[in-house]
């Protein structure tokens, strides 16, 4: 029999377990209606939980979610009906808050040593998806619950923190752009790979309405609060970043590295100052004797991209100002309502100019988020800022060029969270009938936040952020990281990156 946790009860009265025992007895007895009689099995549970208020949290390994059941219509005790749906009788059940946790009995979470000079750490694995259509939450934040301790999900919504062992019984907080953000138990988690569901947040209409105001007037509040809203003196940042590039289907090169930053205030003159903690490159040997495109400067683009502490032109208001703002939507971050404002070059300015959306919170004027993009009409006009160097026997062409960022909260500051941008070129030998399409891409994720031990580092320490990131090679090995927390690669990725290694090996 698992012992029965409770979180916070068991700190107070000596006899919390008979307490926790009989709340758990008296939950599972609860009545649940089925008043349909086929579905999915996460479609049959989520019945549960509209008529319950609770919410599942399983190993997707464990629990098929597609899987077509059939279940009599009829009132059943909540345990019952939760083995009915999952038709595994061997199912053990726990409630912690809000969280039924469905489980086999198995050994602790899992822990894994990283040497014997280092702790061991814990592993939280899932993916984070809509809670009504299933789709992955590209990009959602999940991090522990009153630190700086996070990471972000990648393009299939998946992820891996790794935590250390003291974190057992903190609350895994989960966000993510226009849904509720959820807080799980973070023992509920601990070693089990596991689906996260977020509810989309409506937005009231009397809200829209009340909120109709000026977008420039949001942005001026916005600019005129970055005291309030963003550290002045520096902090020390631990990040993960990575680069790829990209022909047609098949990857070229990645890179991939955990940097420690000496992040300035965002009235700072100084730059920002990166020490490289650990990086490996994959390179794929197929294409080492033609064209490869490398990325310049990428991880100086990642601190530029701080839009707070570098303005760009769309958030300088004078009287030459070339751009028109419009309020388009409200939407919810971390569960505050937020301004949508878009921006877009005049009709008259024909430069390549940026065109997007920036994501203002509605109560404080905090800068949350923003997407922008080289305006597809005149990209080509930025040809030259883009590519540094390039053959006389070959065209390059700027395709499309996205970037987004977005802003993580802590002591009551907003802090660099995530940084991405995507750049897709087509190239052309001269003389030849066809082109060829390349995407390359560099993106940054704050992993950690200290503004205690804040240090600022030597410049022997300091690694050069704008030229080619250094070209040392790995074979790509999940132990490599340690209990350094990183991005997952994607799946389409993941699978590139094993086709290289296997041609790595078979060549050795």
């Amino acid at each position: 029999m698992v012992k029965c946790i409770s979180i916070g009860i068991w700190l107070v009265l000596p006899f919390c377990n008979i307490v926790v025992q009989a709340q758990q007895t008296d939950v599972f007895a609860r009545e649940i209606r089925f008043s349909s009689s086929r579905g999915t099995v996460y479609e049959m549970l989520n019945q549960i939980t509209e008529q319950s208020g609770f919410w599942f949290v399983y190993d997707s390994d464990l629990i098929d979610n597609e899987k077509k059941v059939t279940v009599s219509k009829g009132v059943y005790p909540l345990r019952e009906a939760i083995l009915q749906i999952t038709g595994d009788n061997m199912l053990e059940m726990k409630l912690i808050g809000r969280h039924i946790l469905l489980y086999k009995e198995k050994a602790v979470p899992t822990r894994v040593a990283v040497s014997e000079q280092m702790p061991s750490f814990l592993m939280v694995r899932g993916t984070v998806r809509d809670r009504e259509t299933g789709e992955p939450l590209a990009y959602s934040s999940i991090g522990i619950d009153g630190t700086g301790k996070g990471v972000v999900a990648n393009q299939n919504g998946s992820f891996l923190l790794k935590l250390p062992d003291s974190l057992l019984y903190s609350s895994l907080y989960i966000s993510h752009l226009g849904y509720e953000p959820q807080k799980i138990a973070t023992e509920l988690l601990a070693g089990n790979t596991t689906d996260i569901r977020l509810q989309v947040r409506p937005i009231p209409l009397e809200e829209v309405i009340v909120r109709l105001v000026n977008p420039v007037k949001i942005l001026k509040e916005m600019l005129e609060k970055r005291g309030e809203n963003y550290a002045e003196t520096p902090v020390n940042l631990t990040t993960f970043y990575r680069e790829g590039v990209e022909k047609g289907k098949e990857l070229l090169a990645l890179t991939e590295a955990v940097f420690k930053v000496y992040k300035t205030g965002y009235c700072s003159l100084e730059n920002d100052r990166v020490k490289l903690l650990k990086m490996r490159r994959i390179d794929n040997e197929r294409w080492k004797d033609t064209l490869v495109m490398k990325i310049k400067a990428g991880i100086k683009a990642s601190f530029t991209l701080d839009l707070t502490k570098n303005l760009p032109d769309f958030l300088t208001f004078n009287e030459s100002n070339l751009y028109n703002y419009y309020k388009v939507d409200m939407s919810v971050v971390d569960s505050h309502l937020v301004h949508v404002i878009a921006f877009e070059q005049r009709k008259d300015v024909r430069l390549a100019l940026y065109k997007g959306e920036l994501y203002v919170d509605a109560e404080n004027s905090a800068l949350l988020r923003v997407r922008m993009e080289i305006n597809p009409d005149y990209i080509r006009k930025a040809t030259n800022t883009l590519i540094v160097k390039k053959s006389k026997r070959i065209d390059i062409t700027p395709k499309k060029v996205v970037y987004t960022v977005s802003y993580k909260p802590w002591g009551g500051k907003y802090y660099i969270g995530h940084v991405r941008g995507d750049l897709d070129f087509r190239i052309k030998k001269r003389g030849k009938l066809f082109a060829s399409s390349v995407h390359t891409w560099f993106e940054m994720a704050t992993c950690n936040i200290d503004t205690l031990q804040v240090r600022r580092f030597a410049r022997r320490e300091t690694l050069p952020i704008n030229k080619v990131f250094s070209e040392t090679r790995f074979m790509y090995d999940e132990n490599f990281w340690g209990d350094l927390n990183i991005i997952l690669p994607e799946e389409k990725l993941d699978q590139a990156i094993s086709k290289i290694n296997s041609r790595i090996i078979e060549t050795e």
